[in-house]
């Protein structure tokens, strides 16, 4: 079987890629019959040459393979068809934006298999950069409150070859940091990911009841889930399991956290019908004393309030200003400083790629090799023969009109 890795034609660019050249010399040791090829790219975080070093072929035309992996979504005009194509489709919640996309796939006789839907049977993901988001958005957290308050200035993420740069970065501004409180929301790969940036500084995480009740002459963190932040309407007190089966019957309970948080970190995620962590009003309160907030979660008018927008790596912080609901200078005394940035592993593109393609190698390229025994490429399947499977059928409405 023949695979390609595409060149990434969306604009703005993304210097990552599925599968590195390591990555691919170790698919060849284990599955030789399986053909790589590469469509050149200028902007691909491992170059060309990187690629021949390993003994791989750079080619400029891919219509003789038969699965095409990428990134972000594929132009229009760039679908080949009647190619299996990996790629995130951002179209399984129905966004308006990249309908078109999904109709030009059926219409082309597409297979497309979205890297979102890469599950286990349990439904749990299997390959995603969300490690890598929770890396890159607590670094852009710190360099957010550092630049709001004058204490320090650490060089944007982008700027930096890879995580360990990104720590030793954080290491050096320790000191400068006051005796601050910091909340992570989310215990995922995201909440996971930014957790992994405080233990390497060596911040001190506290539990929740030290957090809310006593000071500290040191920053703390402490990282909540979904039970820490959120309360049955009726005060049961019952398992995680029940809140993601009735989100309806919980309500907000962070205002507990927002009064003594100075810096809140958002790595969780957030299901439909679930309460918003913080309202517009909730922030007008006087008791709210957040004052950064490094949303990487990024729903915007959302569960966080002061997300109004994506932010860019160009420009990655606005200010929030809580009176008028709009966006304002974050240096402005009164404002809430949010960092929003919707693709932060972009921004550490080799070690995103090598951490998502390690999980590709084991959950997904297997799968083209065994019948696909364990289920993966027929979960992730979301077209075939020119109509929605069975799977994504609720999406039939969304590509008719």
């Amino acid at each position: 079987m023949k695979f390609a890795i595409i060149k990434e034609r969306k604009t703005p660019p993304d210097h990552r890629v599925v599968l590195s050249p390591n990555a691919c010399k170790i698919i060849n040791a284990n599955f030789p019959e399986a053909e790589i090829v590469v469509e050149s790219s200028a902007i691909r975080v491992f170059s060309d040459d990187a690629y021949i070093k390993e003994g791989f072929s750079i080619v400029n035309n891919v219509t003789d393979a038969e699965v095409l992996i990428g990134v972000k979504e594929v132009p229009i005009e760039a679908l080949i068809p009647n190619k299996k194509y990996f790629f995130f489709s951002h179209t399984i919640k129905k966004q308006p934006y990249n309908k078109k996309l999904l109709q030009a796939v059926l219409k082309k006789n597409i297979e497309l298999y979205d890297h979102e839907v890469i599950t286990a049977e349990s439904g749990q993901r299997l390959v995603a950069f969300g490690r890598y988001a929770g890396i890159v958005g607590a670094y852009n957290g710190f360099r957010t409150f550092g630049l709001k308050y004058n204490l320090y200035n650490l060089p944007k993420a982008e700027e930096l070859p890879n995580q360990q740069a990104l720590i030793n970065a954080l290491k050096r501004i320790k000191n400068n940091l006051p005796p601050i409180k910091i909340v992570l929301t989310g215990k995922g790969r995201v909440g996971n990911g930014a957790k992994e940036m405080l233990d390497a500084m060596q911040l001190k995480e506290v539990n929740v009841t030290a957090y809310l009740q006593e000071h500290f002459n040191v920053p703390v963190y402490c990282q909540i889930d979904v039970l820490d932040y959120n309360k049955r309407k009726d005060c049961k007190e019952l398992p995680a399991q029940d809140f993601y089966e009735n989100p309806h019957k919980y309500e907000s309970d962070f205002m507990r956290f927002a009064k003594v948080t100075d810096f809140y970190i958002a790595g969780h995620f957030y299901g439909d019908g679930a309460p918003y962590l913080f309202t517009r009003n909730d922030a007008k309160s006087k008791d709210f004393n957040i004052k950064v907030v490094a949303d990487i979660s990024c729903d915007i008018n959302g569960p966080v309030a002061t997300t109004i927008r994506p932010s860019t790596i160009a420009n990655p912080i606005y200010g929030y200003d809580t009176v008028t609901e709009t966006e304002t200078d974050f240096k402005n005394e009164n404002a809430i400083a949010v960092m929003a940035v919707d693709n932060l592993p972009c921004e550490l593109p080799a070690d995103a790629s090598e951490g998502f393609g390690e999980s590709f190698i084991n959950y997904v390229i297997p799968a083209f090799f065994n019948n696909d025994k364990d289920g993966v490429l027929e979960r992730a399947r979301m077209t075939k023969n020119g109509k929605l499977t069975e799977r994504f059928k609720y999406l039939e409405d969304y590509v008719s009109k």
